[in-house]
């Protein structure tokens, strides 16, 4: 299937690596300029680099969105690298790793709002910068990446939970706001998905279990134990990848104000 997006122009964040990289690449592969952002500029180029080698367009800008001021340069860099963006991919954000799996009542209160700030104020700023010339333009894509933990949360790492939560319903109250301007927001919220950061938690949990550095048997582990998927594999980056790029494209015109789980089935609700 063709996408219909040679030519558009997308920003995603924090695609530097993971989940954020493969979007940035399935992107260029159906034809979009891709701006790749990260904090650090020689991941950011690398990605960038590969997208261009595969005979892509992208370019690179570097900043903390957590700052105001290096969101609004990212913004501006984006939107000079291209002339333009006419889809933003949230994808910025994430756990805190000082943080941990730990209990509710033992994370620390002054926790949450960096939280926030990290996953909710910095979609927000960004929103504000890049989506009022998508609507003067009368087309546009604005996608958060949240977490299979925002409709299923487990009783750890509320904080992050709750944030990833607060994305979905940013998105239905945005696409209200941004009603018949052609302009669509829909959340895709991925459930437990292989990165380096999975590799390194399954790492730490088949060592608590005796497992040493044996991933896929903690893997297996873990799927026939704990996780109550109704897929029996891990997630891979593609899987999210593909999709974004379909919400990304002309071709998703009618879906707007949407959380799209792909999550392995492990929710136990219907939405």
């Amino acid at each position: 299937m063709k996408l219909q997006l040679e030519g558009r122009r997308a920003l995603v964040t924090g695609s530097s690596a993971g989940i954020g990289a493969e979007i940035a690449r399935v992107l260029a592969e159906e034809g979009a300029w891709v701006v790749v952002h990260g904090r650090a500029q020689a991941r950011a180029r690398g990605v960038a680099d590969d997208i261009v080698a595969r005979g892509g367009r992208s370019a690179v800008v570097v900043g903390d969105l957590t700052d105001a001021a290096q969101s609004e340069r990212v913004a501006v860099e984006a939107v000079a690298a291209f002339g333009g963006i006419d889809i933003l991919v949230n994808n910025a954000g994430g756990a805190s790793p000082e943080n941990g799996n730990i209990p509710f009542f033992e994370v620390p209160v002054e926790h949450w709002a960096p939280m926030y700030d990290k996953n909710v104020v910095s979609t927000v700023r960004l929103i504000h910068l890049l989506v009022p010339a998508m609507r003067e333009r009368g087309w546009g894509r604005v996608i958060q990446i949240a977490s299979s933990a925002a409709t299923t949360p487990p009783a750890m790492v509320a904080e992050y939970n709750s944030a990833k939560l607060a994305l979905v319903g940013l998105t239905l109250s945005l696409s209200k706001a941004l009603a018949k301007t052609g302009v669509t927001v829909n959340t895709v919220s991925p459930g437990i998905v292989r990165t380096p950061t999975f590799d390194d938690w399954m790492l730490g949990v088949g060592a608590g279990l005796g497992f040493g550095d044996d991933i896929r048997r903690t893997e297996r582990y873990v799927l026939d134990n704990f996780w109550t998927q109704t897929v029996d594999r891990v997630g891979e980056v593609d899987d999210i990848a593909n999709l974004v790029a379909y919400v990304a494209s002309p071709l998703s015109g009618y879906i707007n104000g949407t959380n799209l789980r792909v999550d392995g089935g492990i929710s136990p609700a219907i939405n």
